[in-house]
């Protein structure tokens, strides 16, 4: 025989389901809480008390009613009540920024800071953190949390780096951070942060594979809306696909030769020219500049078929190439992949990006704010309820 409800778990939940309703409508009534949800008049408004007593959420005007001549106050959620910061670690650079609850970014700072894997750099990054925070007024206590985007595989519960060949940190402890930051810290895949927010600000995303076009190509699998690991932490590294051999395959980072890496990353494709000049070019229809394109796309339509092939999701374009692609793009890759499968495809599974700017920042916050709304039961935040 099952455990029996007590009412204190109850009450819990209704708790829960007020708060999650609020936020996923924006601006209610508490008539609109008791009808959508079917909890009792007095239950909503001792809840809607509570609420507000703990700051979560705040009188937000009036609105109108089906009452004839009668406004209800409008309740939404304090968005603000809790930030977490995405910290993205580049070799010669710091990224951060501040999310609220709603994922908006509140800020973002870039801070020029090559990396070293030392206990000085761990500590003049902490210092960097602390001031971000200081500079936006944010308390230690409304701060869920640090999340740290790594050009690395990390471990299954965040705290290390097990492949790190980029930044030559494998090995690497996010402890190195933590010990000079009073606040919660993990290390995050940088392509799985990108894929995170894209699940965020899209519903439609459920099953597919993001892939991170920027100056390293990578890349994330998602299954049933969740980012999803392999066995061996290494799942979706289609990067180091070998494609080239012989005298035609150029050495990956990895220190294997003709990876997708080599021919399908942002880096491989302009080296260390400005994508920016390089797409004024393209689109100028200068004709150098226009066959390295359209010989680039060939190559990426291929990838991107086999993945698909093998798959059978959405395919994501994200990365920082991505803000360059164009619909003519798109069916250009449609027109090489229909010459490359058997099968009579239908044009609807390549997907831009959404959010291809501060993207892995925000999914590296991102982490915190879903804990956080799952279950608004913090333990700074005891339930007032009766």
């Amino acid at each position: 025989m099952g455990k029996s409800i007590t009412p204190k778990q109850i009450k819990a939940n209704n708790r829960q389901l007020i708060y999650d309703y609020i936020y996923e409508n924006g601006k209610v009534s508490q008539q609109d809480i008791s009808y959508a949800l079917r909890l009792s008049r007095p239950t909503v408004a001792s809840n809607l008390v509570a609420l507000e007593a703990d700051g979560l959420i705040y009188k937000n005007g009036m609105q109108d009613t089906e009452l004839i001549g009668r406004k209800a106050v409008g309740y939404s959620i304090v968005a603000d009540y809790r930030v977490a910061i995405g910290v993205e670690v580049r070799s010669r650079k710091l990224k951060m920024i501040a999310v609220d609850l709603y994922g908006k970014p509140v800020d973002f700072e870039e801070k020029g800071l090559p990396f070293e894997m030392s206990d000085e750099y761990c500590r003049r990054v902490s210092e960097e953190i602390r001031d971000f925070i200081s500079r936006h007024d944010f308390r230690d206590e409304q701060v869920l949390g640090i999340g740290f985007a790594m050009q690395a595989l990390i471990s299954t519960d965040g705290t290390s780096i097990v492949y790190g060949a980029i930044l030559n940190n494998t090995g690497f402890k996010v402890e190195c951070f933590g010990r000079y930051l009073p606040y919660p810290c993990t290390f995050i895949h940088d392509p799985e942060g990108a894929a995170l927010t894209e699940i965020w600000h899209s519903q439609r995303i459920t099953n597919a594979l993001y892939i991170s076009l920027s100056q390293h190509l990578g890349g994330a699998l998602i299954a049933d809306g969740m980012i999803r690991g392999g066995k061996h932490g290494h799942n979706a590294t289609f990067e180091h696909i070998q494609v080239r051999y012989g005298a035609e395959a150029k050495k990956c980072y990895c220190g294997r030769y003709g990876c997708l890496e080599t021919v399908c990353s942002m880096s491989a494709l302009l080296g260390d020219d400005q994508p920016e000049d390089f797409f004024e070019a393209v689109r100028s229809g200068e004709a150098g500049a226009v066959e390295k394109w359209n010989d680039y796309l060939g190559i990426l339509s291929r990838m991107v078929n086999n993945l698909h092939l093998v798959l059978d999701v959405d395919v994501i374009l994200g990365g920082h190439l991505a803000q360059f692609l164009t619909e003519q793009d798109v069916r250009f890759m449609y027109s090489v992949i229909r010459e490359a499968t058997p099968f009579d495809e239908e044009e609807d599974f390549i997907l831009l990006s959404r959010m291809p700017r501060h993207n892995i920042t925000v999914g590296a916050a991102l982490t915190y704010i879903q804990a956080f709304l799952a279950d608004i039961e913090t333990r700074d935040t005891p339930s007032r309820l009766s």
